[in-house]
């Protein structure tokens, strides 16, 4: 058909069918001519707006008031993210908020919403796309290179006719064996990438249908995900194994026939051997083992953190920060420079001692036996820290907002400067308790903040963009009793969390999902509080009023 002549389809009227349009109601959303304008209009209900076709999804369209229905919200409370109205405002409820207008967010999270829309298009997208199409191609050559290597193998075998025949056989089944190996690391991760893809096309059609949109909560409600998406897994590249002939020995067939190299992966930061040991599932003992026990001589011990495998800090109730070696002798003391007792302390990257001190609010760091001020925190009242894989700084800390409420919030610091702050969920509630006891935390292998918030009795989980994981309230057993308060935490390689239950006397251990996975009840622990594990997963245990330290070996 020739497009010069014939006629294009026009956009005709949803109620009658067959007139051209010429109106649009943008609260319906509804397609009008002319005379179709009257009858969707005549049900007498307020809210329609007609305009021209043309300027269709025009008008901006306010949430309604859920506490007065004839209302629309055209505000938000910036002290709890709520819409309101009118009258809202003039509530106990808001007794003493600020407000913002909602046109004034709609636009901001518009223009996010466009930046992500273009950053998912030109940037993450292709990303995946490549490495879809490269992990096709290795799984698409994958036959060729394999085959390559039996041949090479069976031009050896052939020298050594009959009686290499069996050891022939049984080294091509090795092959096979490695090649469904590799076959499995491509498959996995081709199918990791996939289906990361997937959620990506998945959250661009979203934010496509909330970007075309003029609805206003949809709108404001939108979180960014272009910081999770944007962080590209690695790129796994799996070394194809070569055979190496070896001169025939007929009486050490087996041995002199050749070798196979092993199967291994890299990514782009590292290689990963199948033979590593921190590739590997490490089961937890039956019974664990206590290893050591020393004698810091604190009145009250509070904290512990691991140098490395030979040597420990540890800091209590008084100004002094020892630091032990495996065998429990002091090797060297801090003297803290406000001349008052640590809140916690822990160990940056480089192996450098860093302490809280929340007399002053700052963060020290004791480098060559010279202290100094690391981060100094105004206005907020710092209580525990840890520094993550990638070295920043996790700080717990709370504010006090007026006589009574007490805001818990957990810092992101990047050497000095603040970058990130977790306090609510997605619904605008408090992840922490509000109060100022001391809320224990920790990085997980897989980048998840976890916090011991003692006094809400729960372990409280988020990932690394603040987004709530799950909570954990404690295990029912009839060897426990009373409420369940976490002090210490801790995880390991296998990516445990371990929580210390100070009032009775164990250590929970968790997967990196929040569940249950036992106690460690014995050992003749009492009063345990600051936890930390080496790079052997071997736990260290404050025991508060005894002042001893505990090595305890639980896993395998």
């Amino acid at each position: 058909m020739d497009p010069r002549t014939s006629a294009q389809d026009v956009h005709r009227c949803d109620h009658c069918e067959t007139a051209i349009v010429h109106s649009y109601c943008d609260f319906c959303h509804v397609n009008l001519c002319k005379p179709c304008v009257v009858d969707h209009i005549s049900d007498g209900y307020d809210k329609h707006k007609i305009v021209p076709f043309q300027e269709r999804r025009s008008t901006l369209i306010y949430p309604n008031c859920g506490k007065h229905p004839q209302k629309n919200c055209e505000l938000q409370c910036r002290e709890c993210g709520s819409f309101v109205c009118s009258s809202c405002m003039a509530s106990d409820q808001h007794k003493g908020h600020s407000f913002v207008e909602v046109t004034e967010v709609y636009k901001t999270k518009k223009d996010i919403i466009e930046k992500d829309t273009k950053e998912f298009e030109n940037s993450i997208s292709p990303k995946y796309e490549k490495i879809v199409l490269d992990l096709e191609n290795q799984l698409a050559n994958l036959d060729e290179g394999y085959e390559k290597l039996t041949t090479t193998m069976s031009k050896q075998g052939e020298q050594w006719h009959r009686e290499i025949d069996i050891v022939l056989n049984k080294m091509k089944t090795e092959i096979s064996d490695i090649k469904v190996k590799h076959r499995d690391i491509l498959q996995k991760h081709l199918d990791e990438i996939k289906q990361i893809q997937s959620l990506i096309k998945q959250t661009l059609l979203a934010i496509k249908e909330i970007k075309n949109s003029t609805e206003l909560a949809p709108t404001i409600k939108y979180s960014s995900k272009i910081r999770e998406f944007s962080k590209v897994p690695p790129k796994v590249k799996v070394i194809l194994p070569t055979f190496i002939p070896k001169p025939i020995d007929s009486e050490k067939l087996y041995s002199f026939f050749g070798q196979i190299t092993p199967l291994s992966a890299a990514t782009e930061e590292n290689v990963l051997s199948l033979n590593q040991p921190n590739t590997l599932v490490r089961e937890l003992l039956d019974e664990p083992e206590l290893i050591a026990t020393i004698q810091t001589g604190y009145k009250k011990l509070c904290c512990v953190t691991s140098i490395n495998d030979d040597k420990i800090w540890t800091s209590g109730w008084t100004k002094e920060i020892k630091c032990f070696n495996a065998y429990g002798s002091l090797q060297q003391t801090i003297v803290t420079k406000s001349g008052r007792a640590p809140y916690d302390i822990a160990v940056d990257v480089g192996g450098d001692l860093l302490y809280l001190d929340r007399t002053v609010g700052t963060v020290n760091k004791v480098k060559n036996g010279q202290t100094e001020e690391l981060i100094r925190i105004q206005k907020r009242s710092p209580l525990s820290l840890c520094v993550t894989s990638a070295g920043d700084l996790l700080v717990t800390m709370y504010t006090q907002s007026g006589y009574y409420m007490i805001l818990s919030k957990v810092v992101r610091y990047s050497g000095s400067t603040e970058k990130q702050t977790i306090q609510y969920d997605d619904e605008g509630k408090p992840l922490y308790s509000g109060n100022g006891n001391i809320k224990y935390i920790t990085e997980n292998r897989n980048h998840d903040i976890c916090v011991a918030d003692c006094e809400a009795g729960a372990v409280v989980v988020v990932n690394q963009d603040g987004k709530l994981r799950w909570r954990y309230t404690g295990h029912s057993s009839v060897t426990k009793n009373g409420p369940f308060k976490p002090r210490g935490i801790t995880t390991d390689s296998q990516s445990h969390i371990l929580t210390a239950e100070c009032d009775n006397h164990c250590i929970h251990i968790l997967d990196q999902n929040g569940q249950f996975l036992r106690y460690i009840d014995n050992c003749d622990l009492e009063y345990p509080m600051g936890l930390c594990v080496d790079n052997n997963d071997n736990l260290f245990v404050c025991e508060f009023n005894k002042g001893y330290v505990k090595k305890i070996k639980y896993v395998k």
